[in-house]
């Protein structure tokens, strides 16, 4: 069966609501939650999530606050962090990647570290049971795949398009899904623009797909309370998750 990573903003609109919502989309079907580390700058994600970042940042998120929710979840749902390398450089790699074991998460996406530097930090991760997830995109070539994934863990991110998440864009994946398989046995998920009209077409090729902004835009909408967000964010979850394993 192909998996479902679900991306969510921590603590948007608050600690509880998100803790709440990481276990209704585990019900409904996602394999995997990322939480995300609200920052000022997110370079690799699109409006809708950027949005999400700052309003958690303005309503005063802190990083026990992430603690505190992943210390919920993280025992009883496989969590991710996915946050920009400010955040984890500003904490102490040690010193966060040391807590994030202590608290049961599983590893952490980093968008905006470059290969070349996640060697300084790989034999941190795996003396402390956590993945560092690799990226492949749409340009890069094959022997440039074949050194990324050759230690990649739990999986590999497929980034679908070159951009930012959200933007909904496509591109002919089919080479480098194939250079990927040459290189590594690691279970590849496609993000970036994967939704619930994208997801099936997306899914071919791989194992699983990873959805944000989708899920965002439903936290996003103000007309709702914080009831029938939940409902509505996991009814898509249900949805995705269906369409990909059809």
């Amino acid at each position: 069966m192909k998996k479902l990573v679900g991306y969510i903003t921590t603590a948007f609109p608050s600690k509880d609501f998100t803790v709440d919502l990481s276990f209704s989309m585990a019900e409904a079907g996602v394999d995997t939650l990322e939480l995300g580390i609200p920052f000022s700058d997110p370079v690799a994600d699109g409006p809708v999530i950027e949005k999400a970042n700052l309003i958690s940042l303005q309503n005063g998120f802190k990083m026990k606050d992430l603690f505190e929710v992943t210390e919920q979840i993280a025992p009883k749902i496989d969590t991710l962090w996915m946050g920009y390398m400010n955040t984890f450089y500003h904490q102490g790699m040690e010193t966060i990647v040391k807590k994030a074991q202590a608290l049961g998460l599983h590893g952490a996406i980093i968008p905006d570290l470059p290969y070349e530097e996640t060697k300084s930090y790989s034999e941190l991760f795996k003396a402390h049971e956590q993945a560092l997830i690799s990226f492949v995109a749409p340009t890069d070539t094959k022997e440039r795949i074949a050194t990324i994934v050759k230690d990649a863990q739990k999986f590999i991110y497929l980034v679908a398009y070159a951009g930012i998440t959200g933007s909904g864009k496509s591109e002919d994946l089919t080479q480098v899904i194939e250079y990927t398989r040459q290189s590594s046995d690691t279970p590849i998920y496609i993000g970036f623009g994967v939704d619930e009209t994208t997801a099936k077409s997306k899914a071919k090729g791989v194992d699983g797909v990873i959805v944000g902004s989708a899920f965002v835009k439903i936290l996003l909408d103000e007309t709702l309370n914080h009831t029938e967000k939940i409902k509505r964010v996991s009814s898509l979850a249900k949805e995705i998750k269906e369409k990909i394993n059809e």
